[in-house]
């Protein structure tokens, strides 16, 4: 896919809580075309400890108000800075990058979208596309606690949303691969983001269970492009480059544990 690089315009910004902001971004001319789990590679601007672009998972695109929809944690000085963004302000982003999800190709397959933490953004564009397509997508995300779930009333209008927290204040109890869903419903395909351990064990569970399994990587991707070398993957077919090559892969092609 062509690459753009565009100085976007904020047009809203959402505070979910003391960590997480919600971004929207558009454009005077029509936003190009993104694939769920691809990502964009933000410029910081105006600060001094930020030399590198971040890169920030497509969360959703609004066609209709052309709006680029970014969640964004603020853990690091280039985050917060951007978490600090005001409506009409500017943010120059490369886009849009990586290699997205696979589109399971029948309305009848069961997909099961697994996120955790910030993890969860690409999901819920992934959740907007299926049902476009006719499918009707599970969610599954966990959070150590209520307050950290993101974006729940979003998903909710593209399927069904189960929810895990660590101390049992929402859902049940426990980690996402806890989730009674799992041993109650058989699903065709589970795609998942988050943090490295949720997502090594929901693969673990996804091969023993014989199911097809997508994973969107988070290694530090600086460049976009391939040129820098910071997220180099060893997979099955040597060492790729994240950015290019994924960042969502085949759990088949990574030389996991499982």
């Amino acid at each position: 896919m062509k690459k753009y690089i565009l100085d976007l315009t904020v047009s809203e910004v959402c505070r979910i809580n003391d960590k997480y902001v919600l971004v929207k971004l558009t454009h005077d001319e029509k936003l190009p075309p993104m694939i769920p789990g691809q990502f964009v590679e933000v410029r910081v601007d105006d600060s001094p400890t930020t030399f590198l672009r971040r890169p920030i998972s497509v969360n959703f695109v609004d066609i209709e108000r052309n709006e680029l929809w970014l969640l964004v944690a603020a853990i690091g000085d280039g985050t917060r800075r951007i978490a600090m963004l005001k409506k009409g302000d500017m943010l120059n982003c490369i886009l849009p990058l990586g290699r997205g999800f696979t589109m399971p190709e029948s309305p009848d397959d069961k997909a099961l979208l697994v996120g955790g933490g910030v993890g969860v953004a690409p999901l819920l564009y992934m959740g907007m596309a299926m049902r476009e397509q006719g499918m009707e997508p599970t969610f599954l995300l966990g959070a150590r606690r209520a307050a950290d779930l993101l974006l729940l009333d979003e998903f909710r209008k593209y399927g069904r949303v189960m929810i895990t927290t660590e101390d049992g204040s929402e859902g049940e109890r426990g980690f996402v691969t806890n989730h009674s869903i799992l041993s109650a419903e058989r699903f065709n395909f589970i795609f998942t983001c988050g943090p490295k351990p949720m997502m090594l064990a929901v693969a673990r569970y996804a091969s023993k269970a014989g199911i097809a399994c997508e994973v969107s990587l988070e290694n530090c991707m600086a460049c976009g492009v391939g040129a820098c070398l910071c997220c180099v993957e060893d997979t099955t077919e040597g060492n790729v480059c994240v950015c290019t090559e994924g960042p969502v892969f085949d759990i088949k092609q990574l030389k996991w544990d499982l």
